[in-house]
Order: C-alpha cells, then structure tokens, then sequence
C-alpha cells in the first residue's frame, strides 16, 4: 500500500511540474508556440512519466534501505546514522559563506548546484567513514565498552547474522547450537523459507506435512525464547528457488549462511558467500575412531559384499564389520581396521575377532563400548 501510494505521488508531482513547467519558458518561445494547451498537456505527460521512473527507483532504495536497517546490528546502525549527520553539519557549514556571497544574476544558480553536491559528497563520506571506523566512533560515546575496545583495536571480530536455510530448521539442531553459544549474532529467516515451510505444512504427503509443521513449531519456539535476535526479513527477491533467494539475501547482508545440503553450500562456496554446512560441522564434532580401536558393536543388518555386517556408533557413523555376516542383532567385539571420509560422511571398517571373544594378538586397548542400547 505505501509502495503504491510513493508511486502515485510520484507521478502526480511529475505531472504537476511539466504543467506548471509552461510558464517557466522564455516569452519569446512561448508566442512561437502554436498550440500552448497541446503543449502543456504533453510536457504533463512527459512530467508523469519522468514521476514514475523516480518512483521505482526511490522505490527499490526505500526497500534496500529498510533491509539493511532490519538485518544491520545496531551499533552499526548508530554509527552510520551519526556519521551521515556529521557530514551534513560540515556540508551546511562550509556552504555558509558561499551562499552568503552576491553573485551575478547569471550565475546565481550555482548556490542550489553547490549546495547539492556538497551535501550529497559529505553526507556519503561520513556514511562511509562511519561504516569503516564506525566502532572507534562509539567509543567516544561509551569509552568504557570493552568490547567495542576490543573490537575496534581488530582483537575481536563483529558477529555476523546467521541466515537459516530450510533443511537447518527442519533439521532442527540449530535451537542446540543456539542454546549452546556457539552461534553468534542475529539469526534471519528469509520469508520464501516460511512460505516454503508452510507449503510442505499443508502438503498432502504425510511426510512433508510433518516435516513442515516440525519447522515452523521450531520457528515458533525460537521466537518466544530468543526475541528480537531471531529477525524474519520479508524483501521478495526474484530467484528462481529457495536457494537463489537464500544467495542473494546472504549476499545483500553480509551474513552466514546456515545449511545443510550440500549442493548449496558448494555453490555459496563458488559465489565467494560465508557458509557454514551443518553437516560438515557435525562430522568435524564426531569422537575420532582409529585403527586399533576396539568397540563393543551391536550388527544392525548384513553388509553388501561377502561375510559383511554393519552396525552404527552413537552419532550414527557407519561400521562396516568384516566376518559379521548373519549375525544382525548381536554384540560383537570388533576392531577398527581403517576409515574411508566422503562429503556426505564417514564410514568406518572394521573386523571381528577370530575366536569371536577376547582381544586379538597385538592390542592391548580394552574394548569400548559405544552403543549402550
């Protein structure tokens, strides 16, 4: 509604001013014009239109503007808006003698221009400059905030938003990792992940129905527990997908992107965008099993190739047990034997003892057990 009602504005004031733009002429063009009411509604329609391209332009910058204060931390928020207004003060002063100053009627139209132009060139430098040492601006404000000490002396790193993809929400580990402090900063959802979360919801698939419902309680529950941290950002991006979308938010914010399909991940990788695989994270967190190893391994089914079965540890790594084959459903001791690292995760093989008890020649490590269950 307000998108429309600028855009209106807009062309009214355009039309307005190629009416009224008549009058503005010199006498001697207007007695050699023909037809002045033609003319007048010509320049009215070339006002409108020139109206509504400066409508869609301010348009777009009022919508790039109110995403950037939305995601953007407040102390940078802060320091840009005091920097902005630094440089205005500097621009009006400077400009005072200047417009003090007679000047010929010829050239009188060069106090407008400077006034503009040094407006506009200070305003953006202070902006700028407040962006970059925006920090050490706010410590003559807040001199005793040791943080912003430590992090306008580069000691300490800005936190920088988390942007949640759909497979993390569903996922659901994100709330432990919150819960844990190992995620910083804001945390945003895109609102093309809450129309895809509520497609899957109301999805005849019994499956998706559950697995969208999951995220949008998970939302729901992270929203009465973390407030104003966990920002929804409703800018309608023109992707293709989800992903796409996803991309260009992450690229307009500067912030993380949180996922865990790998696909995406390798193209945030290829675009040079923060990325953090949850799944690559989870693999780099698992206990480390190596060769030597002995582990008390309940079989959960038989193996592909010959005299195989396969059992899982806790965190859901895949043993690959040589000798096992029939025997799903027992406890076996096993030794590892090697480990095999792929993008999607770990596999571990390992062998039986050849009595089935006992440890075999050359350990001396005391069987560990890994699934109590």
């Amino acid at each position: 509604m307000l998108d429309s009602l600028i855009l209106v504005l807009f062309v009214i004031s355009g039309a307005a001013a190629g009416w009224l733009g008549v009058d503005l002429l010199p006498e001697q063009q207007l007695i050699r014009i023909p037809n002045l009411e033609q003319l007048t509604w010509v320049l009215g329609g070339v006002g409108s239109a020139v109206g509504l391209v400066a409508g869609l332009v301010f348009r777009k910058l009022r919508q790039s503007l109110m995403q950037q204060v939305r995601t953007m931390p407040t102390e940078l928020l802060i320091s840009r808006a005091v920097g902005l207004i630094l440089g205005l003060l500097v621009a009006n002063l400077l400009l005072a003698p200047i417009l003090l100053v007679p000047l010929p009627w010829e050239v009188e139209f060069v106090k407008p221009l400077a006034a503009v132009v040094s407006n506009v060139f200070f305003g953006v430098s202070g902006y700028n400059l407040a962006e970059v040492h925006g920090r050490t601006l706010l410590r003559l404000f807040n001199p005793t905030n040791s943080e912003a000490l430590l992090v306008a002396d580069g000691v300490l790193q800005p936190a920088s938003a988390k942007i949640l993809d759909t497979s993390v929400i569903i996922d659901g580990r994100i709330r432990a990792l919150l819960k844990t402090g190992l995620l910083e900063g804001q945390v945003i959802v895109a609102q093309s992940v809450i129309d895809e979360l509520q497609a899957l919801a109301d999805s005849a698939n019994a499956e998706k129905r559950g697995r969208g419902r999951r995220g949008l309680k998970l939302l729901s529950e992270m929203r009465g527990q973390y407030g104003r941290r966990l920002v929804v950002n409703s800018t309608r991006y023109g992707g293709q997908g989800v992903d796409d979308k996803l991309l260009e938010l992450t690229a307009d914010t500067g912030g993380t992107l949180l996922t865990a399909d790998y696909n995406l991940a390798k193209v945030a990788e290829v675009k040079e965008l923060k990325v953090l695989n949850l799944s690559e994270l989870v693999i780099a967190l698992r206990p480390e099993v190596q060769p030597g190893d002995e582990l008390q391994l309940k079989i959960a089914r038989d193996g592909k190739e010959a005299e195989q079965g396969v059992g899982y540890l806790d965190d859901g790594t895949m043993v690959v047990v040589e000798g096992a084959k029939g025997r799903i459903g027992e406890r076996l001791p096993v030794v590892v034997t090697g480990a095999m690292q792929n993008p999607t995760g770990r596999i571990v093989f390992a062998r039986t003892h050849a009595n089935g008890t006992g440890k075999p020649k050359g350990t001396s490590r005391k069987p560990q057990a890994i699934d109590p269950s």
